[in-house]
């Protein structure tokens, strides 16, 4: 079916005889029958443990901590890939990055001399994948992008252009980019007051109807930059030194928090803290260069925890238990069906591969189910291209250099449970699991449709090392326009 068909016929079904009734379905009306506004605040490279409810006691998040305080925060949540674009477009779309075949940031790096070719993956998000805005269109929702978009090959936003969240469904948008290095970091450089004056804007015009509001932040991401004032008082605090805290990153957190709880305030003025669900969660791991994500190895492009285990907190009041914690796993695709069930949203494209969480949002219930990744790219902040599946306890990554190349075990093998540093491979010695793993992440690569890798006839080592070698994670101009 075609996307604009499905979006026709989903509108109607919706509007009539698939809609699901106060009686038949309280979830899609709070207790005084109005129905659920979203709200989903999303961090650019924060990692899992630069939150303060995950036990920081560096980072300071008093914001963020009150929506876990008041809702539920995950201990295990999982951004669907370990780069922004694919992550983005798992949570937009509810698919896995390797089926709508956006893997790596767009448009990617070119690595020309490495053993293997990446291939050559969407330039956008294509027009007939359905968004959450398109989806919730057909129940009444407006919806607003504000910020980061990320999700086209060109980054500044144009009006109408296919490809941007405009031609997505969203209703309102304010797009921006990350600062240039030489930015003023004492004019909002990460637009972070800017994007919540827009988010206020729209709060104020759309406070009588259903909406959904998107907020993509631009913080942490490189270049990091604050005002020098708050820098100081992070660089006076104790243990400031260590390489599990960066003063920088801890200036930009705080002017986040802050932004986060001046949307909170105004949703308390306009009386919709009862009607609206907060969604706080991290496009993917934090940069381990800059600032260690220990316990978790690695950072973002990897594949390791570090790369892709984030921070979530979620507030639905009257539903979620206040102060909830949960191991259950989840990612970023879950909220696409999440939200649809919410909304009353029986019918969904096809190929989702998100599952709804409100099961586990209602009664903090944890069931098993398995996670896949694909990455099948170099990046010269990361280790190798791989893929990755967790089931129950193990964690399995498959390294695509040694399997394309008939190297001998070409796949690590973790035990989460006690292992969260991902230190002892087990694959020696657990070697039917480990096969077993490995069979079902290839499997699901076929079936998900995934680009795959190839053997590169132009190898050259010298060349290779040389290009990652000279790359500054501290210089723009090094690392490209878009990272």
């Amino acid at each position: 079916m075609e996307r604009r068909d499905f979006i026709n016929k989903v509108g109607k079904s919706i509007l009539g005889i698939t809609s699901y009734s106060l009686l038949g379905n309280t979830i899609k009306f709070n207790e005084t029958g109005e129905k659920w506004n979203f709200v989903f605040i999303l961090a650019d490279d924060m990692g899992w443990n630069q939150v303060g409810y995950g036990g920081s006691k560096f980072y300071e998040t008093p914001n963020i901590d009150k929506i876990a305080k008041e809702g539920i925060y995950f201990t295990q949540a999982y951004s669907a890939a370990p780069t922004c674009s694919p992550s983005r477009a798992g949570i937009m779309t509810g698919k896995a990055p390797a089926r709508v075949h956006i893997t790596e940031y767009i448009p990617g790096d070119d690595y020309p001399w490495a053993k293997l070719r990446a291939p050559k993956m969407a330039e956008r998000l294509e027009l007939q994948e359905v968004t959450l805005a398109e989806l919730l269109k057909g129940e009444g929702y407006t919806s607003a992008m504000i910020g980061k978009w990320h999700l086209n090959k060109d980054k500044n936003y144009q009006p109408g252009r296919l490809g941007d969240a405009e031609s997505q469904g969203f209703d309102y948008v304010h797009a921006t980019v990350k600062p240039e290095s030489d930015a003023d970091p004492n004019k909002d450089a990460h637009h972070a007051t800017e994007l919540t004056n827009e988010a206020i804007n729209f709060l104020d015009q759309n406070k009588e109807n259903p909406f959904f509001l998107y907020i993509a932040h631009h913080i942490v991401h490189r270049p990091i930059m604050e005002n020098p004032g708050l820098i100081y008082k992070y660089q006076e605090k104790e243990d400031s030194d260590k390489l599990i805290n960066n003063p920088i990153m801890g200036a930009m957190i705080e002017r986040l928090d802050l932004e986060i709880g001046r949307i909170l305030k105004k949703i308390d003025e306009l009386n919709l803290k009862d009607n609206t669900i907060i969604v706080f969660m991290s496009d993917n791991g934090g940069y381990d260069k800059l600032q260690s994500q220990d316990p978790l190895r690695g950072g973002k492009s990897m594949l390791y925890e570090g790369g892709i285990r984030v921070p979530l907190a979620i507030r639905w009041p009257g539903v979620i238990k206040p102060g909830s914690q949960s191991r259950q796993k989840v990612i970023g695709m879950d909220f696409f069906p999440t939200f649809a069930e919410i909304a009353g949203i029986k019918k969904l494209p096809q190929d989702i591969d998100g599952v709804s969480i409100v099961p586990t949002l209602k009664k903090s219930d944890e069931t098993e189910r398995t996670l896949y990744w694909h990455y099948p790219h170099y990046h010269r902040f990361g280790y190798m291209p791989s893929g990755a599946i967790i089931e129950g306890k193990y964690k399995l990554i498959e390294w695509y250099e040694k399997s394309l190349l008939g190297k001998d075990k070409p796949y690590s093998l973790f035990n989460l449970e006690t292992d969260i540093s991902e230190e002892k491979d087990l694959s020696e010695e657990l070697t039917d699991i480990a096969e077993k793993m490995w069979i079902k992440l290839k499997n699901w690569r076929k079936n998900v449709d995934a680009q795959e890798m190839t053997i590169n006839q132009n190898y050259d080592q010298e060349k290779a090392l040389f290009w990652r070698d000279t790359v500054d994670p501290n210089d723009a101009a090094s690392i490209g326009q878009y990272y």
